[in-house]
């Protein structure tokens, strides 16, 4: 990766002066499997409280651990897609720590040697423009459990679904200069693994999280940190854990900001720490000091050896990885014409990308592109679907595209004939035949409409000539008496002759 400084364009004004974000990212997604890390329990979502626990989830003594090798391979493959360094040697550590939802007192993690190494992922700002954000490291590690408060005013509950489930901890640089940056990289960080196939990114359920670390600093100061690797010239970190939407992060870093300059300026100190995001409130809170390695106690776990993975496995697994979506962007803008925003909207579904192309063959990609990206996405969404429950077949999209392109609707029926077809009233063409919208291409029948309105309108008729844009009204007219059927290309023509245009 080329160490190019982007200035920040994101200044927030203080009392004393303006203030620039650094952040870095810990993305926590939770490994596509059947199965634990460690155990042969069961992960989904939705099961009773402690229904998928396995003795070794719960902790109990002379238990041992036994590696899923899908999760090491799903690790695998995500380091490979995020373009990282795949460690053929790497270890497990205990982290220790005593929580009621981690019975063994202590979390099987990586810290000296992960699974993957240094990578580097492009992604795409708001402005359309695309920057680096470097990968540190990805390194497995098992959940903990979840404990439940609300049950009782006198009792916390405890249950173990999750613990032992398989994480993938992806950790950036602190390459991240605004609050949309950091949404559009977890973003592209979500598709990417979607596109692999190793995390299903659903936020809602806790499946894809993400720890934002942020610091403030005066401008000009990170460029110095970038240079030297002294991160003195950086305010202090905190880190807000556990943040699952986008809207979150995006708020949660704006009022962080704030509230770190705040304290600066009104000369305090801001303390390392670790906080939550209250999206009630719209604040952060103080959750604990920021523990350092030193107060985990981490050491090699003795129960499992050193993870040395073969070279020809590894390339086996890199031959398997489907299309990505940097790749599948470039393809799509020089197979299909495309624009670089109508393929990065394509691409941001892998669902949605492949509906394009099933029903771009043959036809006006253009056209494919804005019926799939809008009155299709807006119907979805309108009704909280993603594309994956898109209930339309894309020969359906197709078909109207192929009615607009030989003129047998215009694009305004074309809405209407969408409608029919949402609603479940058969295909395109059939509807068009049911409800009578074919277009109207007869010119004598036309040009009877255009003589008739001519004739019932002269003083604006004689205005045109005047003023040629007043044939707009004419053709607004024309389309009102032929029920918005008229070939639009054919009013035009034909009002222009009329009136001398």
């Amino acid at each position: 990766m080329t160490d190019t400084i982007k200035p920040s364009t994101f200044t927030i004004q203080g009392r004393t002066g303006p203030w620039e974000l650094v952040m870095g990212l810990e993305i926590h997604a939770q490994v596509a499997s059947k199965a634990k890390l460690f155990s042969g329990a069961a992960v989904g979502f939705g099961a009773g409280p402690n229904e998928q626990v396995s003795l070794v989830d719960a902790g109990f003594p002379g238990m041992l651990p036994t590696l899923n090798k899908h999760c090491v391979e799903q690790a695998v493959r995500t380091g490979l897609g995020l373009r990282a360094q795949i460690n053929r040697r790497s270890q497990f550590d205990r982290k220790n720590y005593f929580y009621p939802d981690l019975p063994t007192g202590y979390q099987i993690s990586q810290l000296f040697h992960p699974i993957v190494g240094e990578g580097v992922v492009e992604v795409e700002g708001e402005d359309g423009q695309f920057f680096n954000v470097g990968i540190e490291r990805l390194h497995l590690e098992q959940d903990a459990g979840k404990l439940i408060h609300d049950l009782s005013p006198t009792e916390s509950f405890v249950d173990l679904n999750r613990a032992g489930t398989a994480l993938m901890e992806i950790v950036s640089r602190p390459d991240l200069r605004t609050p949309d940056e950091a949404v559009a990289y977890v973003k592209k960080i979500r598709t990417i693994l979607i596109y692999l196939g190793t995390c299903d990114g659903d936020m809602e359920k806790g499946n894809l999280r993400a720890d934002v670390n942020v610091s403030v600093c005066r401008p000009g100061q990170y460029e110095k940190f970038k240079a030297t690797g002294d991160f003195s010239h950086l305010g202090t970190r905190c880190e807000i854990k556990n943040v699952n939407s986008f809207r979150f992060i995006n708020q949660a870093i704006h009022y962080e900001a704030r509230r770190q300059i705040e304290i600066i300026e009104d000369g305090g100190k801001v303390d390392q720490e670790t906080r939550l995001f209250d999206p009630g409130k719209g604040e952060t809170r103080s959750m604990r000091s920021k523990e350092e390695a030193m107060d985990y106690r981490y050491f090699p776990d003795p129960d499992l050896l050193p993870l040395e993975l073969e070279q020809a496995w590894i390339d086996e697994i890199r031959a398997s990885l489907p299309e990505l979506p940097d790749e599948k962007r470039r393809r799509l803008m020089a197979d299909y014409g495309l624009s670089q925003y109508d393929a990065i909207v394509l691409i941001s579904e892998q669902a949605k990308a492949d509906y394009f192309e099933a029903a771009a063959k043959g036809r006006d990609a253009k056209l494919v592109a804005n019926w799939v990206t809008n009155e299709l996405s807006a119907r979805l969404t309108a009704e909280g679907k993603d594309f994956g429950e898109n209930p339309l077949p894309a020969a359906h999209v197709a078909q109207l595209v192929e009615l607009i392109e030989t003129g047998v609707i215009s694009s305004k029926i074309a809405k209407e004939v969408f409608d029919h077809v949402w609603n479940g009233e058969g295909s395109p063409a059939e509807v068009v035949d049911t409800h009578g919208l074919k277009q109207v291409t007869d010119t004598v029948a036309i040009e009877k409409a255009v003589d008739d309105i001519i004739a019932a309108n002269p003083d604006k008729a004689a205005a045109v000539a005047e003023k040629p844009q007043a044939i707009g009204w004419f053709v607004g007219q024309v389309m009102k008496a032929t029920g918005g059927k008229a070939n639009p290309a054919a009013v035009n023509d034909i009002l222009k002759a009329k009136l001398g245009l």
